[in-house]
């Protein structure tokens, strides 16, 4: 079942989402070479608590951290620890923070110094991807517009598009329906409507589509050892098109018209 938000429900999903970009932001600071993927975690529940909120993702499903940390070929849920970054390296950054019982999802991936060119590139063209899936969260468009969008950027690209991952319903739960795939055809799926909540994330690898879940049973490996990037916002559907939570402009996007 799709539920559709009120304003005083989004509000508490936009304080959510604020205080996981003021985590994220927090993290990106320390990204430096030798720094551990543990202490990065640190820094996000330190930051998530301190604002009031509770991390989203210790204890669900049994995961033990607040962060996903995945580096290089790991496209997502790795798990931190004693492993130290190094100068060259990608790192995704999931977070998730809860709000009076609200979720809030995103995700950013970051350079670790001076990367490839072909890296550098792919860090850009998956947060482009992300754009462009959300400006496809249209109301009166299709759950399966937003993954043609996605799609129809990175495919002539060449670049692997993962399909066993998907996004996904943000509510009262850090996962809800619908599923938001990162490919098409589009005008399928349900229909997008004022407000539904989403998190829109592309995973976009340098070589094949296809990943591998790891012995943990959490961390995500691309499967030829070619690397991964991940882009993620929480979104709501106004009446105008696609809000991005926690980035202020929620209230504006939900004013009455004069």
């Amino acid at each position: 079942m799709i539920t559709l938000r009120g304003i005083d429900e989004l509000r508490r999903m936009d304080r959510a989402c604020a205080i996981v970009h003021e985590a994220i932001d927090a993290v990106s600071r320390a990204i430096t070479p030798g720094v551990l993927t543990e202490e990065l975690d640190r820094i996000a529940e330190e930051t998530i608590r301190g604002a009031g909120a509770k991390p989203a993702f210790i204890g669900y499903r049994g995961y033990p951290k607040t962060l996903c940390v995945s580096v290089n070929d790991e496209v997502v849920h790795g798990i931190p620890g004693k492993r130290k970054l190094a100068a060259g390296d990608i790192v995704g950054i999931d977070c998730g923070a809860v709000v009076d019982g609200y979720f809030g999802d995103a995700a950013r991936s970051f350079a670790v110094g001076k990367v490839k060119p072909e890296v550098s590139k792919l860090l850009k063209d998956t947060q482009e991807a992300l754009a462009r899936g959300i400006d496809a969260a249209r109301p009166g468009r299709r759950v399966s517009d937003i993954g043609a969008a996605v799609e129809e950027f990175a495919a002539p690209r060449g670049y692997g598009i993962v399909r066993e991952f998907v996004g996904h319903g943000v509510g009262t739960a850090l996962h809800e329906e619908p599923q938001v795939p990162n490919y098409g055809p589009g005008g399928r799926g349900p229909i997008l409507k004022e407000g539904m909540v989403i998190a829109i994330e592309p995973m976009l690898n340098l070589g094949t589509s296809r990943v591998s879940i790891q012995r943990d049973g959490w961390t995500v490996k691309t499967q030829d050892g070619k690397w991964s990037a991940h882009f993620e916002d929480t979104i709501a559907i106004g009446r105008e098109g696609p809000v991005v939570l926690g980035m202020g402009a929620l209230e504006r996007a939900w004013a009455v018209p004069a």
